[in-house]
């Protein structure tokens, strides 16, 4: 989106102006304008039917969890995991994905003081996306820890296993969601 807006926003800028010499035909950037938003229109139209055949899709899967901020989460939070990704037919992914949901609800339990959390998993067309929310709005940062630091290298692993991940505030905290996609680990 920002290509589009920059293209748009250089054609209408007063320096890439052509002069007004004669004729009627519109210059060389009103037809690139026009064309770019012509573009831009399209490819609207087009993810706003995506978007609206995703929530409507029967295909897509959900689940979610409420757990307390102890202990025991992330042991819980592995195990409802396991079992959902069981039902799913997603069994490729379950030692990843705990893993990895395990790291996210453990940061919660160390770097929060949260009263519960929020682990909440979704599958549409072979993309697995894992979210953990907290109460919490301070965002992680990678850190670098030494050789022999036990703790620091979560976010790391992240980034080594996901196709991606990251963090989002919301009104109550954050989450820190990661995906992975079905097809590559099977």
């Amino acid at each position: 989106m920002s290509l589009l807006i920059s293209v748009q926003d250089k054609a209408l800028s007063p320096a890439s102006a052509p002069s007004s010499q004669g004729g009627d035909t519109p210059p060389a950037p009103q037809r690139r304008r026009s064309a770019v938003r012509n573009r831009w229109e399209a490819l609207r139209k087009r993810v706003g039917d995506l978007a609206i055949q995703l929530v409507d899709d029967p295909d897509v899967e959900t689940a979610s969890w409420r757990l307390p901020a102890d202990a025991t989460s992330a042991g819980l939070a592995r195990r409802l995991v396991h079992e959902r990704l069981g039902a799913w037919g997603m069994e490729n992914l379950s030692d990843v994905t705990q893993l990895l949901v395990s790291e996210l609800v453990t940061n919660v339990l160390c770097h929060t003081c949260c009263g519960d959390l929020v682990v909440r998993l979704s599958a549409v067309e072979g993309l697995l996306r894992c979210e953990v929310e907290d109460c919490d709005d301070a965002m992680p940062e990678m850190a670098r820890p030494s050789t022999g630091e036990e703790h620091g290298r979560g976010l790391r692993l992240m980034d080594s296993l996901a196709c991606c991940w990251g963090a989002e505030r919301t009104r109550q905290g954050k989450i820190m969601w990661f995906e992975l996609p079905v097809y590559a680990l099977r």
